[in-house]
């Protein structure tokens, strides 16, 4: 088990890393752009297909699309920022400006990318009012200044608050099917709950209850999924939906999911970066609380807990520290360069000096994760050596992104859970 105590006060932010490659920007749009006469007709061909627009690559490679991201600006727009998650260099911004066409109103930004891409992105538009282009601040100003795309449909709520946030997906990129709501899954009831707490702030915690349909015949030894943030599972992006059509498809068997609060990202910080009073909330209060209130099991094996970039982190160090509670890890992107970079990855050393545990790990990543991706492997080849030969790890060809975990979930849970065992 996990047993030391991990530093406290460190950086609340990743490690600063420098993009280790150039943004794939490319000059060739995905369409021919109109002359200065002929952009109304431009715009309404647009409105009724949609943005950003693919065409094949440039290149002639059969593997890898242009993608042309677009906006309509105005007279006084003086620059459009377009910032596709992680495809973009923090330390050279000026490199995710759109141009603007001479003459025109569309602004137009490029990218050759591999044909199973999927993002969200935003745009960040000067519209005048604010800072001189160059001057100190500019770029922290320009930030501030967030839209949508409002000529793409496809959305997903935003993580905390705002408006929603627009996506793309290429032709190969995994779709989010599961999670669409089908009237022949039948539907799993959902609560929330004010689950008292000795070991966090406040003396409760909020968390969302998902128990399987009643249809589904189940009866005892449920198994268990929690998974962190449920404030945005849950609320936002409807966690019980796919759980639905997972279990009516027999991917996985009929199971509970507690889904906690993380409150705000001060207390997310605070509590998911390895923290023993944490894991006591899960294995101490919250299990046992769930127990008092449905037939769930306490088999390890059959209990996985999950989560994504810090909650990636709080996943795995629950399951190290509590082996005999939680017997699967499902960890998205965990940012374990936690708490600073290849100086002090502290999870991983502690895996690294640690006897194997009977835990089973579920990890994935994205490709454009420069940040995550050296400790990322670096955790796939510690595990090895240490023995964890049932670890399974992979990389998807996105970024730091619900769109991306929303799939990966699916997938997770359906190799960690295993299908439903057939009624005799």
């Amino acid at each position: 088990m996990i047993t030391s105590v991990p530093p406290q006060d460190t950086p609340r932010r990743p490690p600063r890393t420098v993009r280790p490659d150039e943004v794939p920007r490319i000059g060739t749009p995905a369409r021919r752009l109109p002359a200065p006469g002929e952009t109304e007709e431009f715009w309404a061909s647009v409105r009724e297909g949609g943005t950003p627009l693919v065409s094949p690559d440039p290149l002639g490679s059969a593997d890898h699309r242009a993608v042309t991201f677009l906006w309509r600006g105005t007279t006084a727009t003086r620059a459009v920022q377009v910032l596709p998650n992680k495809i973009g260099d923090p330390r050279a911004p000026e490199g995710n400006l759109m141009e603007r066409l001479p003459g025109t109103d569309l602004w137009h930004w490029s990218l050759r990318l591999r044909y199973d891409w999927r993002g969200t992105y935003d745009f960040h538009v000067d519209e005048g009012d604010g800072p001189e282009p160059g001057t100190d601040g500019y770029w922290q100003w320009l930030r501030t200044r967030r839209h949508h795309d409002p000529l793409n449909s496809r959305t997903l709520p935003r993580r905390w608050t705002g408006g929603p946030v627009s996506y793309a997906e290429l032709p190969a990129a995994p779709g989010g099917h599961d999670w669409q709501p089908r009237p022949d899954a039948s539907r799993g009831r959902v609560a929330a709950h004010e689950v008292p707490t000795r070991e966090l702030a406040g003396g409760t915690r909020r968390v969302w209850m998902y128990e399987p349909p009643p249809e589904t015949g189940h009866s005892a030894d449920l198994p268990v999924l929690v998974l962190l943030d449920g404030e945005h599972w849950q609320p936002r992006l409807g966690l019980a939906h796919l759980l639905d059509n997972l279990i009516a498809d027999g991917r996985v068997p009929p199971l509970v999911a507690l889904l906690p609060e993380s409150v705000d990202a001060d207390t997310r910080w605070s509590e998911l970066t390895c923290r023993p009073e944490f894991v006591a909330f899960l294995t101490g209060e919250l299990l046992p609380w769930a127990a008092s209130r449905l037939p769930v099991t306490d088999d390890p094996a059959r209990t996985v807990v999950a989560g994504q970039s810090l909650g990636g982190l709080s996943a795995a160090h629950a399951a190290l520290s509590a082996p005999g509670r939680f017997g699967g890890v499902l960890a998205q992107s965990g940012s374990f360069w936690w708490p600073d970079g290849p100086r002090a990855q502290w999870l991983t050393d502690r895996i690294e000096a640690s006897p194997r545990l009977p835990v089973r790990f579920w990890l994935s990543f994205g490709e454009q994760e420069w940040v995550a991706l050296p400790a990322a492997r670096r955790l796939r080849e510690v595990l090895a050596a240490a023995g964890y030969d049932d670890a399974s790890y992979r990389e998807f060809n996105g970024g730091h992104d619900y769109l991306c975990w929303r799939t990966e979930l699916a997938d997770g849970l359906v190799d960690l859970l295993g299908p439903a065992v057939p009624a005799p």
